[in-house]
C-alpha cells in the first residue's frame, strides 16, 4: 500500500527489499526538516528522555514513545526496602504525555510495592503487575509482559523498558518492545 512505512514484506527477494528499505530510511534521517527535530526534541523532553535515547528509540522502532515500563530493580524498589528513593519519585512525578507501567519482581508483591507508593492524586502508574520470572521461558516471558500492556491496550512497539538487568532487557526482545534503556541512564540529573 502506497504510504506505508510498515518495513520490507517475508515474500521472495527479501534481502534486497530490506537494502532498498534501510538505504531509503537512512537517507531521509538526515533531512527531517528543523521544525520537526524541534518537535521530537520537545517530546523527549517531556518523556524524561535525552535527545539521542529517543532518536535512537524513534529510529529502531519506527514508532513514537508511548509508554514505559519500569522494572522494580529500576526503581530500587526491592522487598527488604519498598520505598523508591527521592530521585526515581521526582523523575516519575514529571513525566508528561506517557503512561507508567511497573513490572514487580518477586520476593517483592504488588500489594507490598502499592502500598509503599505516595499518596498523589494522580497515580504514578497506569498498572502495576508481577514480572517475569527468572527461571521463565522465552514465551512464558513474553506472554507475561504482553498480559500487562494489554490491559491498556498498548502496542509493544512502543513502550520501552525501563530496566536493571541484563534478564530485563531479554523482556523487551522478548515481547518486541521498542526498546530498553539501563535505568541509570534514564534517572540520571
Amino acid at each position: 500500500m502506497i504510504g506505508h512505512n510498515k518495513g520490507p514484506s517475508m515474500a521472495p527477494g527479501k534481502a534486497w527489499r530490506t537494502l532498498c528499505w534501510q538505504k531509503s530510511r537512512n537517507a531521509i534521517m538526515p533531512k527531517l526538516p528543523l521544525e520537526i527535530l524541534r518537535i521530537r526534541v520537545q517530546r523527549a523532553k517531556a518523556l524524561g528522555l535525552d535527545y539521542t535515547s529517543y532518536a535512537s528509540i524513534r529510529a529502531a522502532s519506527g514508532h513514537d514513545v508511548i509508554a514505559f515500563l519500569f522494572s522494580s530493580n529500576a526503581l530500587r524498589a526491592f522487598a527488604k526496602s519498598p520505598e523508591m528513593p527521592d530521585d526515581r519519585l521526582e523523575k516519575l512525578v514529571s513525566l508528561h504525555n506517557s503512561r507508567q507501567l511497573a513490572a514487580i519482581l518477586r520476593p517483592l508483591s504488588t500489594e507490598q510495592f502499592i502500598a509503599n507508593l505516595p499518596q498523589n492524586p494522580t497515580p504514578l502508574f497506569n498498572r502495576v503487575f508481577t514480572a517475569p520470572s527468572f527461571h521463565a521461558t522465552w514465551s512464558q516471558t513474553r506472554t507475561t509482559v504482553l498480559n500487562g500492556l494489554s490491559h491498556d491496550k498498548l502496542p509493544s512497539n512502543m513502550v520501552v523498558i525501563i530496566g536493571d538487568t541484563p534478564s530485563e532487557r531479554g523482556w523487551a526482545e522478548a515481547a518486541n518492545l521498542a526498546g530498553y534503556l539501563n535505568a541509570d541512564r534514564f534517572f540520571a540529573p
